[in-house]
């Protein structure tokens, strides 16, 4: 595996908005996905221990519209601080599937691990994000070009 993916984004908008845009599943669906993505189903059980499954509708790799599902469970909240989930990949009913399921390339890597850090910066909010697990190369890049484009949806939306 690569090195930790790690992204830094300054928000202007207040530390309780930016967790609440991580937290809410309605705030979720206004900005989970890549760019010309939607996210027409986010649920959420939102405790230590609690289960998510989201779906992210677009384009994939193969260019040809479809649905694309994640899962995990929430390991650690510290509210309006930090966030920890893991990250699989999985069907339309929550079933963990390998990335080849939906024909991403570098290898079926298991497991990833999301940390999110929140800090108050002067009226606005710091967020580093941590994403664990994911292969070398092409993967990592897209991963990171997902979630360049996702925040920039977030950041639209606070």
């Amino acid at each position: 595996m690569a090195k930790p993916l790690v992204i830094t984004r300054i928000f202007d908008a207040p530390r309780e908005l930016v967790w609440k845009a991580w937290t809410d599943v309605e705030m979720l669906k206004k900005w989970w996905g890549p760019k010309d993505f939607t996210a027409p189903i986010i649920k959420m059980d939102f405790k230590v221990g609690g289960k998510y499954h989201w779906c992210m509708r677009g384009a994939g790799p193969d260019g040809k519209i479809g649905d694309f599902w994640t899962t995990g469970e929430l390991k650690e909240i510290i509210p309006l601080e930090k966030l920890v989930y893991t990250d699989n990949f999985s069907d339309a009913e929550g079933n963990v599937v390998p990335a080849s399921a939906y024909g991403m390339s570098g290898g079926d890597w298991g497991e990833g691990i999301v940390t999110i850090k929140l800090e108050d910066m002067d009226g606005k909010t710091k967020m580093t994000l941590t994403h664990e697990g994911l292969p070398e190369g092409d993967m990592q890049e897209q991963t990171s070009a997902g979630w360049m484009q996702s925040l920039d949806k977030m950041e639209a939306i606070l």
